[in-house]
C-alpha cells in the first residue's frame, strides 16, 4: 500500500529514512566522546551510504539519483553545524511526506511517503522500471469545444459556500457518502424513466447499459473521481441542480412523481440538497462532466473552485451519466488513497443497491437484509450480517426482522448477542449499537435516539424513509417523529422478547441471567408507565411457592393468586435461606401467601419504581408488616405472654435505654420465632441510603434520618427473661436490649458493617458466663 511513485515498497522507505538517521547521527555527533570520534567516523558514514545504496539498487534504480543529493545535504550539515533530518532531506530531494496511522505491523505509526516526483531527477534506469497496475484516470477522452460560460451561483454567496464546506459537516469523509448517494439517485431516476409507460415519456439512449457507480483514485495528481451511468443532466438541469445551493434534484423528481400519483421511485434517497457541495471541504476545484440520457443531448463540463463562480462549457466524448473529478487539497490528499476510500465506502454506502467499483474492484457485496422479506433470509445470512455490523464473532441469540408501514415506514433488523455483555456495554456511557439508515445510506452508525439507553446491548439496523434529516444527514431534526420511531421500535422489541420468553423458557432463562440488569435499568429510567409494565413482563424472580432455583414471572404470580388478593408481595434478601428465615416472612408464611424473593441489591428499588403490575400493587412485606402492625391493639395478652403491666414496663425500659437509636417501641403478634423486628418507612429506600450515603453521617444522624421502630414479640423467651433481668441484673439487661436492637438492624439490612458488633457480642458472652 505504501509506495514511492507507486513502485517502491514501504520497506525501502523505512530503510532509506533509517539510513539517513544513521548518517545524520554520525555526522553531527554529541559530547566530547563523539567529538573525538569524528575523524574516524568516515567508516560509519560509508557504512550508512552502502546501506542506502544497497536498498536503492534492490528496490528501484531511480532512487540512485537521490544519493548524491543526500550526501550533499549531509556534507553541508557537517560543515555548518546544521542537524540533518531525514524528513527534511526527503522533502528537499523531491518527496512529499505526511504522518499515517493506517499502517499495519512494523510500519505502524511511521512516516508515510506517498509520492515522489521523478520529473525532477530523471534517469535512464527509470525507463526500464516495471510498470505498476494503472488505475482509472480522471482524465478521459472528453474534449472541450467552444467558449466557456461563466456564471455566479444564483442566490448564494461565497460565505454560504464556506458554511457548507467548512461548518455543516462534522467529518470530511462524508463527502464520499454524499457523492455516492447522488450517483445512486441518478441511477434510480434512469431505472424509473426507462420502465415508465407514460405517453409523454422521453426517448432514452443506451437503455441496456450497465447501471453502476465507479470511483478511481490518482495519488500523483491528488484526484478522486466519481462516475455513474445514470440519467445525466442537460445544461438547464446542470445550472439548476449545481448552480443553486440547497436545491435537490432528486427531491424535485420525487415531488413531480407524487403529483402524478406514482410511487415507483421510492428508492431514490432525496432529501439532502447540499450534499454535492460537501466536496468543497476537501477540494480546491471540482469538475463535472455530464450527458443526459435523453436522445439528442449534448455533453457538458461544469467546474468551480467554490469561490461563488462556476463555468459551463460544451464537451464531446462525454459518456452518458455524470463524472465528478474532485481535485483534492494538499492537506486532504489521503482521500486519493484507495484503502482509505474503500473503508469509507464500506462504512457509509455498503448497502447501496447499485454496484460500486473502486479502481475496477466491486466494494459493496453485502446485501441489505433488512429490505428483504423476512422469510427469504436464511439463518446463515443473519449470522454473517450480524457479525458484519457488530464487528464480533459470536452469533445472534435472538433475531427480530421487522417491517411495517404504519404508523411509520420502518425496515429493521435487531439482534440480541449470544455472548455475555462486555464491560463497555454495562456502562451507561457506552453507545447504542443500532445503526440508522435512510434508503440504504448510513446516516449514523450509532444512533442513540432510536432505542432507549437501556437497550444498548441490542445490535442491528433501522431504515426509515420517514425520518426528516438536516442538511448533513448527521442530526435528527424532528424530535416528535424520532420519539415516535423510538416508541414503535421499543414496543415491538418488547413484544418480541415477551413472545420468545413464553415460547422457549429455557433459552430465555439463559438470556435473563446475563441481561436482566438492562431490563431492570429500563424500569428505573423509563418515563412511560406503559413501557415499564411491558418490561416488567420480562422480569423473573424465585418464589416461596416454587422449588429453589426456579424463577417465575409477575404474570404467572398473578394467575396463582386468590380472587380476593390484589397485592404482589416481595422480600429482598441476599439468599433464599435468609429470605425464608426472615422475621418479616413469618406472618405471610403462616397465612400461606406467596412471596417473591429478590436477591440482587437493586431488585427492591426496581419494584419500588414499578409500583404496580396488572392493576396489582407491588408491596414489600417489610412495609406490609408495618402497616398491619399499626392496626393492631397495643395490649397483647395471652397465657404464655407477659401481663399488660409487664409489657408496659418492658416497652418503657427499651425506650429509655435505646433513646437516640429508636423512634418508638411497639408490640406485634406477627412474630413467632423472633423476639423483635425493625420497621422503617420505605425499607428499600432506607437500605439504599445506608449503602450510598450513610458513610458521611454520624451514627446519631443516621438514626435520626431512619427513625426506626422496634416491634417486640412479648411471647418470646428472651423478652420474658429481659423483664426479669431489668430488676435482678440491670447491667446484663442493658446489654441484652442493645444486642436485640443490633440484631434487628442487621436483619433489616440497615447496619453498614456488622463486624462492628463483634466486640459487643463478646462482652455479652463474658457477662452471661460469669456464673459458670
Amino acid at each position: 500500500m505504501m509506495t514511492v511513485n507507486n513502485s517502491l515498497s514501504f520497506w525501502w522507505q523505512y530503510h532509506f529514512l533509517h539510513g539517513l538517521q544513521h548518517v545524520g547521527r554520525v555526522l553531527r555527533g554529541r559530547g566530547a566522546r563523539q567529538q573525538a570520534a569524528r575523524p574516524t567516523a568516515s567508516d560509519q558514514v560509508l557504512h550508512g551510504a552502502y546501506s542506502l545504496f544497497t536498498f536503492a539498487q534492490s528496490y528501484s534504480p531511480q532512487v540512485l539519483n537521490l544519493l548524491p543529493l543526500v550526501f550533499k545535504y549531509c556534507t553541508f550539515a557537517r560543515g555548518s553545524g546544521f542537524t540533518p533530518r531525514p524528513l527534511l532531506i526527503w522533502r528537499r530531494c523531491g518527496g512529499d511526506v505526511y504522518y499515517s496511522n493506517k499502517l499495519k505491523g512494523p510500519a505502524s505509526g511511521r512516516l508515510y511517503v506517498p509520492n515522489y516526483y521523478p520529473a525532477r531527477y530523471s534517469s535512464a534506469a527509470v525507463e526500464n522500471q516495471a510498470e505498476t497496475p494503472k488505475t482509472t484516470s480522471s482524465r478521459s477522452k472528453e474534449t472541450l469545444k467552444g467558449s466557456s460560460e461563466k456564471r455566479e451561483f444564483q442566490a448564494e454567496t461565497r460565505m454560504l459556500l464556506d458554511i457548507v464546506a467548512r461548518s455543516l459537516y462534522s467529518d470530511k469523509e462524508v463527502f464520499i457518502r454524499e457523492l455516492i448517494s447522488n450517483a445512486s439517485d441518478a441511477l434510480e431516476k434512469f431505472r424509473y424513466l426507462n420502465v415508465s409507460s407514460a405517453p409523454d415519456a422521453l426517448k432514452l439512449l443506451e437503455t441496456d447499459r450497465p447501471l453502476e457507480i465507479r470511483l478511481s483514485t490518482d495519488k500523483q495528481n491528488r484526484t478522486l473521481t466519481f462516475q455513474d451511468s445514470g440519467i445525466g443532466m442537460t445544461k438547464d438541469e446542470l445550472n439548476q441542480n449545481l448552480g443553486t445551493i440547497a436545491r435537490s434534484g432528486s427531491k424535485s423528481f420525487i415531488e413531480e412523481i407524487k403529483k402524478q400519483g406514482k410511487d415507483q421511485a421510492s428508492s431514490i434517497i432525496g432529501q439532502f440538497g447540499v450534499g454535492f457541495y460537501s466536496a468543497f471541504m476537501v477540494a480546491d476545484k471540482i469538475e463535472v462532466y455530464t450527458k443526459s440520457s435523453v436522445e439528442g443531448s449534448q455533453g457538458y463540463k461544469w467546474s468551480s473552485d467554490g469561490s461563488g463562480v462556476y463555468e459551463v462549457q460544451e464537451a464531446d466524448g462525454v459518456a452518458i451519466g455524470t463524472k465528478i473529478i474532485v481535485h483534492l487539497k494538499t492537506e486532504c490528499r489521503e482521500y486519493a488513497d484507495d484503502e482509505i476510500v474503500k473503508n469509507i465506502i464500506k462504512k457509509y454506502s455498503n448497502f447501496v443497491s447499485s454496484p460500486i467499483f473502486l479502481n475496477d474492484e466491486q466494494v459493496n457485496q453485502i446485501k441489505p437484509l433488512w429490505l428483504m422479506e423476512p422469510k427469504e433470509v436464511t439463518h446463515e445470512q443473519h449470522v454473517e450480517f450480524y457479525r458484519f455490523i457488530s464487528q464480533s464473532y459470536d452469533k445472534p441469540r435472538y433475531t427480530l426482522h421487522y417491517k411495517t408501514d404504519v404508523p411509520l415506514s420502518i425496515r429493521a433488523i435487531l439482534y440480541v448477542p449470544e455472548g455475555k455483555p462486555g464491560l463497555f456495554e454495562l456502562s451507561r456511557d457506552s453507545d447504542v449499537g443500532v445503526a440508522l439508515y435512510s434508503r440504504k445510506i448510513l446516516i449514523k452508525s450509532k444512533a442513540e435516539n432510536i432505542l432507549p439507553k437501556w437497550l444498548r446491548f441490542v445490535k442491528g439496523v433501522v431504515d426509515s424513509e420517514d425520518i426528516p434529516l438536516n442538511l448533513s444527514r448527521e442530526l435528527l431534526q424532528n424530535s416528535a417523529l424520532i420519539v415516535k420511531l423510538k416508541t414503535v421500535l421499543t414496543n415491538r422489541f418488547l413484544k418480541f422478547m415477551i413472545d420468545m420468553s413464553n415460547k422457549n423458557p429455557s433459552d430465555y432463562e439463559a438470556f435473563y441471567k446475563e441481561y436482566s440488569i438492562f431490563l431492570k435499568e429500563g424500569i428505573v429510567t423509563s418515563q412511560s408507565s406503559i413501557e415499564k409494565e411491558e418490561i416488567a413482563k420480562l422480569l423473573r424472580f424465585e418464589s416461596s411457592k416454587l422449588p429453589n432455583g426456579q424463577r417465575t414471572s409477575l404474570s404467572e404470580y398473578a394467575t396463582r393468586q386468590k380472587e380476593d388478593q390484589r397485592t404482589i408481595y416481595y422480600l429482598a434478601a441476599p439468599s433464599r435461606e435468609l429470605a425464608e428465615s426472615s422475621p418479616y416472612y413469618e406472618s405471610l408464611k403462616k397465612r400461606d401467601v406467596e412471596v417473591l424473593f429478590c436477591y440482587e441489591m437493586y431488585d427492591e428499588l426496581v419494584l419500588l419504581e414499578l409500583k404496580e403490575f396488572n392493576n396489582r400493587k407491588l408491596v414489600s412485606i417489610e412495609n406490609d408488616m408495618q402497616t398491619t402492625a399499626a392496626e393492631e391493639p397495643d395490649n397483647i395478652i395471652g397465657s404464655d405472654a407477659l401481663q399488660q403491666s409487664q409489657v408496659d414496663e418492658v416497652v418503657s425500659y427499651l425506650k429509655s435505654h435505646l433513646a437516640g437509636k429508636i423512634f418508638d417501641v411497639k408490640t406485634t403478634s406477627k412474630l413467632e420465632t423472633h423476639p423483635c423486628v425493625i420497621t422503617v418507612q420505605e425499607m428499600a429506600a432506607a437500605r439504599h441510603f445506608i449503602r450510598t450515603q450513610a458513610q458521611n453521617l454520624s451514627e446519631e444522624n443516621r438514626f435520626a434520618l431512619l427513625r426506626p421502630h422496634l416491634e417486640i414479640n412479648v411471647k418470646h423467651p428472651i423478652i420474658k427473661k429481659l423483664h426479669k433481668l431489668m430488676s435482678s441484673d440491670p447491667e446484663l439487661a442493658k446489654m441484652i436490649s442493645e444486642q436485640l436492637f443490633s440484631n434487628a438492624m442487621v436483619t433489616a439490612g440497615l447496619i453498614l458493617d456488622p463486624r462492628n458488633l463483634i466486640v459487643h457480642i463478646n462482652e455479652l458472652l463474658v457477662k452471661a458466663l460469669e456464673k459458670h
